[in-house]
């Protein structure tokens, strides 16, 4: 966790940004973004002099050249351990001038970050705030990956509480739990193919480092971590540049982050490639038919980007892949054709594990549709026995735009520091859903449709036309109440009708 001193810092610099003239989230996390690829390529450059000087041999790879630039600035200057030193007014003329012009031209290393950096744009307005920003940021322990990461995710979720690009991020704690239910291995090669953020790759690698510590002291293992696992899409230049320096802050070197029109673009160079797909696609919208790959259309002809993206997902997993994604309700029980032939694939052409009813108002204020996450493994040949429903009433936060915490940090998210009460169960239903999924192929067998969680058999599902909405298999509880016999209430009834007339009588004589 960032402490508050960090906290506050970042906090001046953005309220810096917005009096300085640059009111769009986006922007600000970008020219920061650019500052700390600046600083990451002289950590790195200073890492290869001390080789150098430890070794008594040339340096074997210079990212700043000797000599001077185009400009005739001599290229140490564009260091930012050198240009930090300067007074604010050159310290802008550098950055601006000769800095960015430098950046857009590197490419060289062949690295993800860089080739994202060729249409670099330098938008801080005054030399006052790119000092001070500068100086924040050189403050920041960057030898410290969690403390990266952190400072990044924290700057992420500010552009999400300014109301801007918030469609961008998927919760932090959803994502943690189905990055923990699809448990990633060292082995996997996982893909998003609508990445954004990257916040479903970095929460891989996270868990990862948690579940799999000993993987890094393997050669083969770290290498391909650190530039095979990893893969993202996505057509916004801007949400590559932040997803990548999201993973390079997160501790991966090189991770596959690319410009690609996910349902536009032909995918045989990607089919059957990877074994792990995580992903919140966006599904309010719908493509022309001209416009969509063919090799999509011949799985699930339709417009529609929800269904699309679930049949690219079925293309791009090589068979024994496994998918957890999150779908808007309409995917689980829409009547067209297009939708039922969807589910019939997934549950009688491949396996179909689960289905996890989101909470309304997971994804507000951005979203108010109803979602579930469906969990389903590529086979091609079927598989799927029975199907795990679990109805999440609740994630930890209030469902209303505000989406406020309702218990201490550290009884949120899917792993608490200690088991949650039944009261707190009651306000975080993710462990529960965590712990329940690993038993749905035994306990979970045995529980009652009346429970919140339960499993399913392939049959019932098909003789509902495959809807996989849980409210078609959920049960009620219907109190019992116990009614008298109808002699026994004529009775009662008359009784109370004498003791009315006896009452009118006695009325009268008193009037009289």
């Amino acid at each position: 966790m960032l402490s508050s001193d960090i906290r506050n810092q970042v906090d001046a610099i953005w309220n810096a940004f917005w009096s300085g003239g640059i009111s769009n989230p986006m922007e600000v996390l970008e020219q920061i973004t650019y500052l700390l690829f600046i600083r990451r390529l002289d950590d790195a450059h200073t890492l290869e002099e001390s080789k150098a000087m430890l070794l008594g041999r040339p340096m074997a790879q210079r990212i700043f050249p000797e000599g001077q630039d185009p400009k005739g600035r001599p290229y140490d200057d564009l260091r930012w351990s050198h240009f930090k030193n300067m007074a604010p007014s050159e310290m802008h003329t550098v950055v601006g001038e000769h800095v960015f012009p430098f950046l857009r031209n590197l490419g060289g290393d062949g690295s993800t970050y860089s080739q994202h950096m060729k249409d670099a744009r330098f938008t801080i307005p005054t030399p006052a705030l790119l000092s001070k920003v500068v100086d924040m940021l050189d403050h920041v322990p960057m030898e410290d990956r969690d403390t990266k990461g952190d400072l990044y995710e924290y700057m992420l979720g500010k552009i999400a509480s300014a109301g801007q690009n918030g469609q961008f991020r998927t919760p932090r704690h959803i994502i943690k739990l189905m990055v923990a239910m699809t448990a990633p291995t060292p082995k996997d090669v996982i893909c998003d193919p609508a990445s954004g953020t990257c916040g479903f790759l970095v929460a891989a690698g996270e868990y990862l480092r948690e579940q799999h510590p000993t993987l890094f002291n393997d050669t083969s293992a770290r290498a391909h971590f650190h530039h095979g696992m990893f893969h993202g899409y996505d057509f916004d230049n801007t949400m590559l540049r932040i997803g990548s320096m999201n993973m390079a802050l997160h501790g991966v070197d090189n991770p596959d982050i690319r410009y690609k029109d996910s349902l536009a673009q032909d995918h045989a160079d990607d089919e059957d490639t990877y074994s792990l797909i995580l992903a919140n696609p966006p599904f309010a919208g719908s493509l022309d038919y001209e416009n969509t790959a063919k090799d999509l259309l011949a799985i699930v002809k339709t417009k529609k980007t929800e269904l699309l993206f679930l049949a690219l997902f079925l293309r791009l997993l090589k068979p024994g892949g496994r998918a957890a994604v999150v779908v808007p309700d309409g995917v689980l029980f829409g009547s067209s054709k297009a939708h039922k032939e969807l589910r019939r694939t997934l549950v009688e052409d491949h396996k179909l594990d689960g289905v996890l009813s989101l909470p309304a108002g997971a994804f507000k204020p951005y979203a108010g549709v109803s979602t579930a996450i469906l969990f389903f493994t590529k086979t091609n040949s079927g598989g799927t026995d029975h199907v795990w429903f679990y109805d999440m009433q609740a994630d930890g936060w209030s469902l209303d735009d505000k989406r406020q915490p309702l218990l201490d940090e550290s009884q949120l998210g899917p792993h608490p520091a200690q088991p949650l009460s039944e009261a707190e169960h009651a306000k975080n239903n993710l462990p529960d859903a965590l712990t329940r999924w690993a038993q749905r192929d035994s306990t979970e067998r045995e529980r009652p449709r009346t429970a919140q969680s339960f499993c399913v058999p392939k049959a019932d599902i098909a003789a509902q036309g495959y809807d996989l909405s849980i409210n078609r298999y959920k049960e009620v509880v219907h109190e019992t109440v116990a009614h008298e016999h109808p002699l026994e209430i004529l009775a009662k009834l008359k009784q109370l009708e004498d003791e009315i007339q006896a009452g009118m009588a006695e009325l009268e004589g008193m009037l009289k």
